[in-house]
């Protein structure tokens, strides 16, 4: 059993893997082979890599999770350690580290095979929550005990969580109500409710403050009586792997801060942009430099 870490800004709960991310010509079709024009191997999964966004863009921020006693693991937890996350939460095991094979077209289109074998998800009693001082909480449902013993653990508190909603799930499912900001993506709101506008509204039933990201459309929001949209920044996109990781890492981050609303969805909305620029999700996830430097040009055309 570990003890969660002193203060920090940012606390990411969840999945952690490790990506292979090709560069191909197109999608292969059956029984076709097909040559990569590029190869990246990095760390990946929507809860560490919101945690990396949120170091990197100046933020202290912890990743709460798995990783197998491999290669894959080894080489993520270096990875970690050097982008200034805290790891000490970082379980490992004789189970594998999840894999992800990406096939990234020249339009930035993206194919995904996911392997974890038998990892199962962590359970509640892994993790001591004794002394946990976030400043916010990010949840991307993947490890759904270890979830949810922390919401009853800060239940009434003041601490504001956030659940990254990539995909509908149990791990999600079991955390869409109990949540202060519930971020999805354009895929869970169809998976919801079939529309956009109506997950909007039905999800607006079970928390607070639900925001749904649209890619290249920007994204659309309701926050209790109020509601409203936003462009995406005007970007050439490489790669999408990793853009609602970003956006996720740099919304709990903005969280931290006395921004306004619409400003935190700008700032959000940068950082997954730009991860957009670069092959790969890791390697895109921008400095706080990088992230200022679009945010200034984004500025300049809105």
């Amino acid at each position: 059993m570990t003890h969660i870490p002193q203060a920090i800004d940012v606390l990411c709960i969840g999945h952690a893997s490790y990506d292979l991310v090709f560069s191909v010509p197109h999608h292969p079709g059956p029984d076709e082979k097909t040559v990569a024009d590029n190869l990246i191997g990095c760390g990946g999964g929507p809860a560490a890599n919101a945690a990396v966004t949120a170091a990197k863009l100046g933020f202290s921020a912890g990743f709460c999770g798995y990783l197998g006693n491999d290669v894959y693991g080894d080489s993520h937890l270096k990875e970690l350690l050097a982008l200034g996350v805290d790891t000490r939460l970082v379980m490992r095991g004789d189970s594998p580290t999840p894999l992800s094979a990406v096939l990234v077209k020249p339009d930035g289109k993206r194919a995904l095979i996911n392997y974890k074998g038998e990892t199962q998800a962590l359970p509640t009693n892994s993790v001591d929550f004794t002394g946990l001082e976030p400043k916010v909480v990010l949840f991307d449902g993947h490890e759904p005990q270890l979830s949810l013993a922390l919401l009853e653990k800060i239940g009434g508190s003041r601490i504001p969580t956030v659940l990254d909603a990539g995909s509908l799930h149990d791990g999600t499912r079991a955390l869409l109500d109990k949540v202060d900001y519930l971020v999805c993506s354009e895929k869970f709101a169809l998976q919801y409710a079939g529309e956009e506008l109506t997950a909007l509204s039905r999800l607006a039933e079970l928390a607070p403050v639900v925001v749904i990201t649209l890619g290249e459309r920007g994204l659309i929001w309701r926050r209790g009586s109020e509601s409203g949209c936003l462009l995406a920044p005007p970007i050439n996109a490489i790669d999408t792997t990793g853009a609602g990781d970003a956006f996720h890492g740099a919304f709990a981050a903005a969280l931290t801060t006395g921004m306004e609303w619409g400003e935190k969805l700008y700032y959000a909305s940068a950082a997954g942009a730009y991860c957009c620029t670069r092959l790969g999700a890791r390697p895109g996830l921008p400095t706080r430099e990088q992230h200022q430097e679009l945010m200034a040009m984004w500025r300049t055309h809105r």
